[in-house]
């Protein structure tokens, strides 16, 4: 699986962004699609992920009510709706695959290539 992340760039804080993963190869539905961030001088973490057939979401807690995970498998594509966006969420965001894994990101097989969120005050 080979994945193009995009939709990265400039935002106001409290203002919206949506997130692209296009996903090209086979078998995209058969894979949790997640959402990981990696800041300036910190460590990757996990933001969101979404079940293969997209009946369940899992959130990290400080984007709960804020993010929103989503999936198009017709159109091998997950989304990543960011509203109310904060000064936190500045970050190279990374779209990711995986067979079994939801948070871990050493439990994902394939990953995109980052898209930047910038975020202004």
């Amino acid at each position: 699986v080979q994945l193009q992340a995009s939709g990265g760039g400039l935002v106001q804080v409290g203002g919206s962004l949506r997130l692209s993963c296009a996903g090209s190869g086979r078998n995209f539905i058969d894979y949790t699609m997640g959402w990981f961030r990696q800041a300036p001088g910190k460590e990757r973490e996990f933001v969101a992920a979404i079940s293969w057939i997209g009946g369940s979401t899992f959130y990290e807690d400080s984007v709960k009510g804020r993010f929103t995970v989503s999936r198009d498998n017709a159109k091998n594509t997950a989304y990543l709706q960011m509203n109310s966006v904060k000064p936190e969420d500045a970050a190279v965001y990374y779209c990711a695959a995986s067979e079994l894994g939801i948070s871990d990101p050493d439990e994902y097989e394939f990953w995109g290539q980052g898209t930047l969120v910038t975020v202004s005050s």
